[in-house]
Protein backbone atom coordinates (compact mmCIF):
# COMPACT_ATOMS: atom_id res chain seq x y z
CA UNK A 1 0.00 0.00 0.00
CA UNK A 2 1.06 3.32 -1.33
CA UNK A 3 0.83 6.90 0.58
CA UNK A 4 -1.43 8.06 -1.63
CA UNK A 5 -3.56 4.67 -1.01
CA UNK A 6 -3.41 5.35 3.15
CA UNK A 7 -4.83 8.76 2.57
CA UNK A 8 -7.36 7.93 0.57
CA UNK A 9 -8.43 4.72 3.09
CA UNK A 10 -8.10 7.35 5.90
CA UNK A 11 -10.70 9.65 4.34
CA UNK A 12 -13.03 7.21 3.79
CA UNK A 13 -12.75 5.84 7.05
CA UNK A 14 -13.42 8.95 8.55
CA UNK A 15 -16.29 9.98 6.56
CA UNK A 16 -17.58 6.77 7.82
CA UNK A 17 -16.58 7.66 11.34
CA UNK A 18 -19.18 11.18 11.03
CA UNK A 19 -21.58 9.17 10.18
CA UNK A 20 -21.50 6.38 12.82
CA UNK A 21 -21.11 9.47 15.53
CA UNK A 22 -24.28 11.36 14.37
CA UNK A 23 -26.28 8.15 14.32
CA UNK A 24 -24.96 7.62 17.87
CA UNK A 25 -25.76 10.78 19.17
CA UNK A 26 -29.56 10.46 17.36
CA UNK A 27 -30.02 6.92 19.14
CA UNK A 28 -28.85 8.45 22.70
CA UNK A 29 -31.47 11.15 22.63
CA UNK A 30 -34.20 8.25 21.42
CA UNK A 31 -32.77 5.87 23.75
CA UNK A 32 -33.24 8.70 26.89
CA UNK A 33 -36.81 9.05 25.81
CA UNK A 34 -37.38 5.68 25.52
CA UNK A 35 -36.01 4.41 28.57
CA UNK A 36 -37.67 7.08 30.37
CA UNK A 37 -40.97 5.30 29.18
CA UNK A 38 -40.18 1.91 30.01
CA UNK A 39 -38.55 2.92 33.31
CA UNK A 40 -41.45 5.00 34.33
CA UNK A 41 -44.20 2.50 33.38
CA UNK A 42 -42.51 -0.68 34.60
CA UNK A 43 -43.58 0.19 38.10
CA UNK A 44 -47.17 0.78 36.76
CA UNK A 45 -47.55 -2.42 35.05
CA UNK A 46 -45.66 -5.00 37.66
CA UNK A 47 -48.39 -3.33 39.98
CA UNK A 48 -50.53 -3.74 37.87
CA UNK A 49 -50.21 -7.57 37.43
CA UNK A 50 -50.12 -8.49 40.68
CA UNK A 51 -53.64 -6.71 41.15
CA UNK A 52 -55.01 -8.77 38.45
CA UNK A 53 -53.52 -12.02 39.51
CA UNK A 54 -55.07 -11.30 42.63
CA UNK A 55 -58.72 -10.76 41.50
CA UNK A 56 -58.53 -13.50 39.32
CA UNK A 57 -57.55 -15.69 41.66
CA UNK A 58 -60.19 -15.28 43.66
CA UNK A 59 -63.22 -14.50 41.32
CA UNK A 60 -65.22 -17.20 39.11
CA UNK A 61 -63.49 -17.75 36.34
CA UNK A 62 -66.91 -18.60 34.09
CA UNK A 63 -66.61 -14.43 34.80
CA UNK A 64 -64.82 -13.98 31.75
CA UNK A 65 -63.64 -15.70 28.55
CA UNK A 66 -60.52 -14.11 28.67
CA UNK A 67 -59.71 -16.30 32.26
CA UNK A 68 -58.00 -20.32 31.58
CA UNK A 69 -56.31 -22.26 33.95
CA UNK A 70 -52.42 -22.97 33.55
CA UNK A 71 -52.90 -26.39 31.86
CA UNK A 72 -55.74 -25.31 29.28
CA UNK A 73 -54.54 -27.50 25.95
CA UNK A 74 -53.56 -25.53 22.78
CA UNK A 75 -54.45 -26.55 19.85
CA UNK A 76 -53.28 -23.05 18.32
CA UNK A 77 -51.06 -20.56 18.94
CA UNK A 78 -50.95 -16.74 17.98
CA UNK A 79 -47.17 -15.16 18.41
CA UNK A 80 -47.02 -11.31 18.71
CA UNK A 81 -43.70 -10.67 17.21
CA UNK A 82 -42.39 -6.96 18.29
CA UNK A 83 -38.87 -6.44 16.11
CA UNK A 84 -37.54 -2.78 15.05
CA UNK A 85 -38.25 -1.07 11.47
CA UNK A 86 -34.49 -0.56 10.97
CA UNK A 87 -30.82 -2.08 11.04
CA UNK A 88 -27.59 -1.25 12.50
CA UNK A 89 -28.77 -2.15 15.76
CA UNK A 90 -26.28 -4.61 17.04
CA UNK A 91 -28.20 -8.03 18.31
CA UNK A 92 -31.53 -6.70 18.83
CA UNK A 93 -33.06 -8.56 15.96
CA UNK A 94 -30.50 -11.73 15.60
CA UNK A 95 -31.42 -12.41 19.27
CA UNK A 96 -35.23 -12.60 18.30
CA UNK A 97 -34.60 -14.65 15.53
CA UNK A 98 -32.43 -17.36 17.61
CA UNK A 99 -35.04 -17.54 19.96
CA UNK A 100 -37.53 -18.15 17.54
CA UNK A 101 -35.49 -20.53 16.15
CA UNK A 102 -35.11 -22.86 19.66
CA UNK A 103 -38.53 -21.89 20.76
CA UNK A 104 -41.09 -21.62 18.25
CA UNK A 105 -43.13 -23.61 15.47
CA UNK A 106 -43.16 -21.72 12.51
CA UNK A 107 -45.51 -24.04 10.81
CA UNK A 108 -47.63 -24.52 13.66
CA UNK A 109 -48.73 -21.14 14.66
CA UNK A 110 -49.43 -17.91 13.28
CA UNK A 111 -48.16 -14.50 13.42
CA UNK A 112 -48.49 -11.01 14.15
CA UNK A 113 -46.10 -9.01 12.99
CA UNK A 114 -44.87 -5.22 14.15
CA UNK A 115 -41.82 -4.20 12.87
CA UNK A 116 -40.29 -4.34 9.10
CA UNK A 117 -37.22 -7.02 10.28
CA UNK A 118 -39.15 -9.55 11.92
CA UNK A 119 -41.76 -9.54 9.39
CA UNK A 120 -38.83 -10.37 6.51
CA UNK A 121 -37.56 -12.78 8.74
CA UNK A 122 -41.46 -14.54 9.34
CA UNK A 123 -41.88 -14.37 5.97
CA UNK A 124 -38.32 -15.82 5.17
CA UNK A 125 -38.94 -18.96 7.41
CA UNK A 126 -42.03 -19.64 5.96
CA UNK A 127 -44.48 -18.82 8.62
CA UNK A 128 -48.22 -17.86 8.61
CA UNK A 129 -48.78 -13.92 8.65
CA UNK A 130 -51.91 -13.07 9.48
CA UNK A 131 -51.58 -9.02 10.33
CA UNK A 132 -48.26 -7.26 9.23
CA UNK A 133 -48.05 -4.11 11.50
CA UNK A 134 -44.88 -2.65 9.88
CA UNK A 135 -45.68 0.28 8.12
CA UNK A 136 -46.21 2.64 11.02
CA UNK A 137 -45.20 3.39 13.98
CA UNK A 138 -45.31 0.41 16.39
CA UNK A 139 -47.03 2.47 19.71
CA UNK A 140 -49.50 3.66 16.89
CA UNK A 141 -50.68 -0.05 16.13
CA UNK A 142 -51.82 -0.94 19.98
CA UNK A 143 -54.89 -0.57 19.32
CA UNK A 144 -54.86 -2.19 16.14
CA UNK A 145 -53.74 -5.29 17.05
CA UNK A 146 -55.63 -5.89 20.52
CA UNK A 147 -58.66 -5.70 19.26
CA UNK A 148 -57.70 -8.49 16.44
CA UNK A 149 -56.21 -10.72 18.99
CA UNK A 150 -58.84 -10.11 21.07
CA UNK A 151 -61.56 -10.84 18.33
CA UNK A 152 -59.74 -13.92 17.30
CA UNK A 153 -59.54 -15.06 21.08
CA UNK A 154 -62.76 -15.09 21.61
CA UNK A 155 -64.09 -16.43 18.52
CA UNK A 156 -61.99 -19.49 19.31
CA UNK A 157 -59.32 -19.22 16.62
CA UNK A 158 -56.52 -19.23 18.96
CA UNK A 159 -56.08 -21.15 22.21
CA UNK A 160 -52.81 -18.91 23.28
CA UNK A 161 -51.93 -15.17 22.46
CA UNK A 162 -48.24 -14.50 23.10
CA UNK A 163 -45.93 -11.77 22.82
CA UNK A 164 -42.24 -12.38 21.92
CA UNK A 165 -40.02 -9.42 22.31
CA UNK A 166 -36.72 -7.94 24.00
CA UNK A 167 -37.10 -6.78 27.36
CA UNK A 168 -35.22 -3.52 28.67
CA UNK A 169 -33.02 -4.32 31.35
CA UNK A 170 -30.35 -1.81 30.72
CA UNK A 171 -28.45 0.21 28.12
CA UNK A 172 -26.02 -2.98 27.89
CA UNK A 173 -28.46 -5.54 28.53
CA UNK A 174 -31.88 -6.57 27.53
CA UNK A 175 -33.56 -9.75 27.37
CA UNK A 176 -35.79 -11.67 24.88
CA UNK A 177 -38.67 -12.68 26.00
CA UNK A 178 -41.95 -14.95 25.48
CA UNK A 179 -45.02 -13.23 27.57
CA UNK A 180 -48.45 -15.22 27.38
CA UNK A 181 -51.25 -12.29 26.98
CA UNK A 182 -54.14 -14.31 26.85
CA UNK A 183 -55.47 -16.58 28.48
CA UNK A 184 -55.26 -14.38 32.10
CA UNK A 185 -54.45 -17.94 33.80
CA UNK A 186 -55.86 -18.82 36.97
CA UNK A 187 -54.64 -20.96 40.22
CA UNK A 188 -56.72 -22.40 43.02
CA UNK A 189 -57.55 -19.74 45.24
CA UNK A 190 -56.26 -20.39 49.43
CA UNK A 191 -59.53 -20.12 50.43
CA UNK A 192 -57.89 -18.56 53.70
CA UNK A 193 -56.57 -15.47 52.18
CA UNK A 194 -58.44 -12.83 50.84
CA UNK A 195 -57.51 -9.65 48.70
CA UNK A 196 -54.75 -7.37 50.17
CA UNK A 197 -56.21 -4.80 52.11
CA UNK A 198 -57.63 -2.06 50.56
CA UNK A 199 -58.82 -3.41 47.36
CA UNK A 200 -62.62 -3.17 46.94
CA UNK A 201 -64.59 -4.22 44.13
CA UNK A 202 -67.45 -2.14 42.85
CA UNK A 203 -69.45 -2.59 41.54
CA UNK A 204 -68.73 -6.49 41.45
CA UNK A 205 -66.68 -8.89 40.18
CA UNK A 206 -69.00 -10.03 37.32
CA UNK A 207 -69.73 -6.15 35.70
CA UNK A 208 -65.75 -5.01 36.21
CA UNK A 209 -63.86 -7.94 34.83
CA UNK A 210 -64.39 -8.01 31.09
CA UNK A 211 -63.20 -4.66 31.22
CA UNK A 212 -60.59 -4.05 33.73
CA UNK A 213 -58.90 -7.30 31.86
CA UNK A 214 -59.78 -6.10 28.39
CA UNK A 215 -57.62 -2.80 29.23
CA UNK A 216 -54.81 -4.79 31.28
CA UNK A 217 -54.45 -7.09 28.00
CA UNK A 218 -54.01 -3.83 26.07
CA UNK A 219 -51.60 -2.26 28.61
CA UNK A 220 -49.62 -5.28 28.35
CA UNK A 221 -49.25 -4.61 24.17
CA UNK A 222 -48.24 -1.23 24.78
CA UNK A 223 -45.39 -1.66 27.30
CA UNK A 224 -44.08 -4.55 25.33
CA UNK A 225 -43.61 -2.11 22.83
CA UNK A 226 -42.05 0.58 24.71
CA UNK A 227 -39.56 -1.79 26.13
CA UNK A 228 -38.41 -3.48 22.94
CA UNK A 229 -38.24 0.07 21.30
CA UNK A 230 -35.93 1.14 24.78
CA UNK A 231 -33.87 -2.16 23.94
CA UNK A 232 -33.52 -1.26 20.26
CA UNK A 233 -32.36 2.37 20.14
CA UNK A 234 -30.06 1.49 23.23
CA UNK A 235 -28.51 -1.71 21.06
CA UNK A 236 -28.13 1.13 18.12
CA UNK A 237 -26.43 3.37 20.05
CA UNK A 238 -24.21 0.98 21.38
CA UNK A 239 -23.67 -0.44 18.34
CA UNK A 240 -22.78 3.01 16.60
CA UNK A 241 -20.25 4.36 19.40
CA UNK A 242 -18.15 1.22 18.94
CA UNK A 243 -18.29 1.36 15.17
CA UNK A 244 -16.98 4.97 15.98
CA UNK A 245 -14.48 3.65 18.60
CA UNK A 246 -12.98 1.30 15.71
CA UNK A 247 -12.82 3.90 13.28
CA UNK A 248 -10.51 5.44 15.75
CA UNK A 249 -8.66 2.85 15.99
CA UNK A 250 -8.09 2.27 12.17
CA UNK A 251 -7.70 6.05 11.72
CA UNK A 252 -4.85 5.59 14.36
CA UNK A 253 -3.36 2.81 12.63
CA UNK A 254 -3.63 4.15 9.11
CA UNK A 255 -1.39 7.21 10.06
CA UNK A 256 0.98 4.85 11.70
CA UNK A 257 1.33 3.25 8.43
CA UNK A 258 1.08 6.68 6.61
CA UNK A 259 4.36 7.71 8.93
CA UNK A 260 5.77 4.99 8.29
CA UNK A 261 5.79 5.00 4.42
CA UNK A 262 6.48 8.46 4.77
CA UNK A 263 9.61 7.71 6.68
CA UNK A 264 10.28 5.45 4.24
CA UNK A 265 10.18 7.40 1.32
CA UNK A 266 12.30 9.78 3.04
CA UNK A 267 15.29 7.84 3.32
CA UNK A 268 14.54 6.20 0.24
CA UNK A 269 15.49 9.69 -1.30
CA UNK A 270 18.30 10.45 0.90
CA UNK A 271 19.78 7.33 0.13
CA UNK A 272 19.39 8.15 -3.76
CA UNK A 273 21.14 11.32 -2.94
CA UNK A 274 23.53 10.16 -1.49
CA UNK A 275 24.52 7.45 -3.44
CA UNK A 276 23.98 10.00 -6.44
CA UNK A 277 26.50 12.80 -4.99
CA UNK A 278 29.40 9.74 -4.07
CA UNK A 279 28.99 8.89 -7.37
CA UNK A 280 29.88 12.40 -9.23
CA UNK A 281 32.17 12.80 -6.61
CA UNK A 282 34.52 9.61 -7.56
CA UNK A 283 33.96 10.70 -11.05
Amino acid sequence: MNIRAVKKKTKSIANVKKITKAMQLVSAFKMKKSQQLALEGKPYQNHLQKIIGQVVQKIDPSYSRLIGSQDMPVDKELVILISSNKGLCGSFNFSLYNFLLKNVDFKKNDFVVIGRKGSLYAYKMGAKIVADFSAGSPLSSVSAVFKMVLENFLQGNYQRISLIYNRFVSTLKFETVKDVVLPITYQKADKEKDLEPGYIIEPSPKDIIDPLLQSFVEQKIRHAIIESEASEHSSRMMAMKNATDNADDVIYNLTLLGNKLRQEKITSELSDMITAKESVENN
